[in-house]
């Protein structure tokens, strides 16, 4: 008698919906049209969130952007350690909050959370993990040294570090 193997298992419709990646910041739920932020005033129109005016119809609704700074739940930590850091602090500053400026001019969920000085460097979080590459990367690009990523898919969490 001949054995009959499977060559695939099928799947239920439950397990093909499956997010890969869960973020409970990015809404679960198709959102009306249009959205105005309250907090900050993004309005979020024809499906993505942009800068402009809400008609007076819009619905009220925190973007989750501001929804992450309220609740100081970083998705991007960006850290910079070094003497060079230390010697060259206000122009660092200043190339990171132009990046965020330029960024978020374009995207309204691109935003810097806080930025925190520490014993040994400083560490700026942001309100999405793009926004934090970009930041590691522009620092790199201007001045060089040692940059290391560490992704945490699960969590939609990136972890930049800069030292020179």
């Amino acid at each position: 008698m001949k054995s009959h193997r499977r060559e695939f298992e099928p799947i239920g419709r439950e397990q093909l919906l499956q997010e890969l990646v869960h973020d409970s910041y990015k809404a679960g739920r198709k959102l009306p049209d249009p959205i105005r932020c309250p907090d900050c005033g993004a309005v979020f129109q024809n499906g993505r969130w942009i800068w402009g005016t809400a008609p007076a119809s819009a619905h009220e609704e925190r973007c989750p952007a501001c929804h992450r700074i309220r609740d100081k739940f970083p998705a991007g930590f960006v850290t910079l350690k070094g003497a060079f850091v230390q010697a060259h602090r206000d122009e660092i500053l200043h190339l990171i909050r132009h990046h965020e400026a330029k960024e978020k001019a374009e995207h309204p969920l691109q935003r810097i959370i806080a930025i925190v000085d520490s014993a040994d460097g400083i560490m700026a979080t942001t309100t999405d993990t793009h926004l934090a590459r970009d930041i590691a990367q522009a620092l790199h690009h201007a001045y060089k040294g040692e940059l290391e990523f560490h992704y945490n898919k699960e969590d939609n969490l990136l972890r930049a570090s800069w030292t020179r």
